[in-house]
């Protein structure tokens, strides 16, 4: 079943970030963390997912998304910080909740 979300990856702890929003969250992190899409995540090694909502409809998760973007590193990283204060790898919690 697809969920729209909004979720941040990182290269590793403080290091580059990356913003998006997906319908199938498990299959968009699965891509970024093999690297199959060519792109800025690719290039820049984000593969770790620190952070990520849930959202009700894909027209929400767009709009987080804008304001996540929109925001400064700093908020970023309070986000992060705020959920995932070890910057542990998501990834297990939502490939197998």
């Amino acid at each position: 079943m697809k969920q729209p979300a909004t979720y941040i990856v990182a290269s590793k702890r403080n290091g580059t970030l990356y913003t998006g929003v997906t319908s199938d969250l498990v299959k968009r992190i699965w891509q970024h963390r093999e690297g199959v899409a060519d792109g800025f995540t690719k290039r820049y090694g984000c593969k770790m997912l620190v952070w990520y909502q849930v959202d009700g409809d894909m027209h929400t998760a767009i709009k987080r998304e804008k304001q996540i973007k929109a925001g400064s590193r700093a908020k970023k990283l309070a986000l992060i910080e705020e959920m995932n204060p070890e910057w542990r790898d998501l990834w297990g919690d939502i490939a197998h909740p």
